[in-house]
Order: C-alpha cells, then sequence, then structure tokens
C-alpha cells in the first residue's frame, strides 16, 4: 500500500477519503495518512478516523503521494501552485464504480468519484474533480482545475478551458465551449459558448456578472 495524504479536511476532503476506502476495498492501493488543512484550529484532531496533520507549508517538506480535495477551482490551482517544486506526486484516484472507455485520458491529481459514466476520446486534464453521478459525452475535453458538481450532463465536443466551475445538475449542450475561471451556476443549462471570468446561470444560461 501507498501512502496518500488528503489536502482538505471539509466535507468533500472526507467524501475523496470514503471514495479512496472503496477503492482500497477492490485493490489495497492506498493507506489514508490523515489530511492536510490550513486552519490550524484543527491540526491534530480526527476527521473520520483520520489525523489533521499539519498545512500546506508542513506538505512542502513531505515526499507523499497527495490529493487536493478542493471544490472551488481557483483556490484549488493556487493550492497545487504552492506545492511547485515539493517531491509530492498526485496520483488519479478513480471509484470503481465509474464506466469509462480506454479512449479516456486522465490528468494528474484528478479525482472522479462515484456512479460517473465517461465514454469515448475524452481528455480529463491535470487536477479535475468530477464529482458524483455525471456523464461526459464523446470527444469532451475538460481543462485544468476544473471541478463538475453532482448530476450534471457535459454532452459531446464540449470543452470548458482552466478553473471552470460547472454547478449542480446542469447539463452543456453538444459543441459548447466554457471560458476560463467561469461559473456555471446550478440547474442551467448551456447552449452558447461563454467567455472567461463570467458567471453563467439560467436556462439558456447567460452571463450576470464577471470577475477579474
Amino acid at each position: 500500500m501507498k501512502d496518500i495524504v488528503i489536502i482538505g479536511a471539509g466535507g468533500f476532503g472526507r467524501e475523496v477519503a470514503w471514495l479512496i476506502e472503496d477503492i482500497n476495498k477492490v485493490n489495497d492501493d492506498w493507506n489514508i495518512l490523515g489530511f492536510v488543512d490550513d486552519n490550524k484550529e484543527i491540526h491534530g484532531t480526527e476527521m473520520n478516523g483520520y489525523k489533521v496533520l499539519g498545512d500546506i507549508e508542513w506538505l512542502k517538506t513531505q515526499e507523499l503521494n497527495v490529493v487536493c480535495a478542493i471544490g472551488d477551482p481557483i483556490t484549488k490551482k493556487r493550492t497545487i501552485e504552492r506545492l511547485n517544486g515539493s517531491n509530492n506526486t498526485f496520483p488519479v484516484l478513480i471509484h470503481p464504480s465509474v464506466i469509462h472507455s480506454d479512449r479516456v485520458t486522465f490528468g494528474e491529481g484528478s479525482i472522479i468519484c462515484a456512479a460517473n459514466i465517461i465514454t469515448t476520446d475524452i481528455k480529463i486534464g491535470n487536477h479535475v474533480i468530477i464529482n458524483l453521478d455525471c456523464t461526459i459525452g464523446h470527444d469532451a475535453a475538460l481543462g485544468d482545475y476544473t471541478t463538475v458538481l453532482p448530476s450534471v450532463n457535459v454532452s459531446g465536443f464540449v470543452v470548458t478551458d482552466e478553473s471552470v466551475s460547472v454547478g449542480t445538475g446542469s447539463a452543456i449542450i453538444q459543441g459548447v465551449k466554457i471560458g476560463k475561471n467561469t461559473v456555471v451556476g446550478a440547474g442551467s443549462v448551456v447552449v452558447k459558448d461563454l467567455p472567461d471570468n463570467c458567471t453563467a446561470v439560467g436556462a439558456p444560461a447567460k452571463p450576470i456578472k464577471f470577475s477579474n
């Protein structure tokens, strides 16, 4: 078994611990050492039986397998960048229930949660999260740090740029491109391309605000 730590001791971090436990029911791959979190108030405490070991500065000094369980793409990217130059590695974690073809590429550090269907000729970038119960259609490409929240349907040839967040229950029709740092609100239906740095909501989804 290989040692692994989880960045983020919140709700999704605990869900990722469960994902790893389910992987271990099939193959004894991982020994969960615990969580890493910058909230010093919880250092030394336990979450679901796993200790909170320290913060990102502590993790920089280690040589471990690491998975980043932070849902917000911007925060996730900044956290991973803080570990640049460290000797840590970022494995891909795929729940045993996931259905995917052999024509899917998964970038380092990606987390694929339970009950997802990922079809064929798909590129998943680095540190992508696909949460529970999503479908990803043929020839889609999800950019680095993208987060797809539960029950999202991504159609064929969809492209997300870096650090996109796709809200729970959303649907994206075929061939749409979504710009970097863009947030798709929960329950939205994306039928046209979306620009960078916007928040888009509704059916059809329309930008309602922009950020830097």
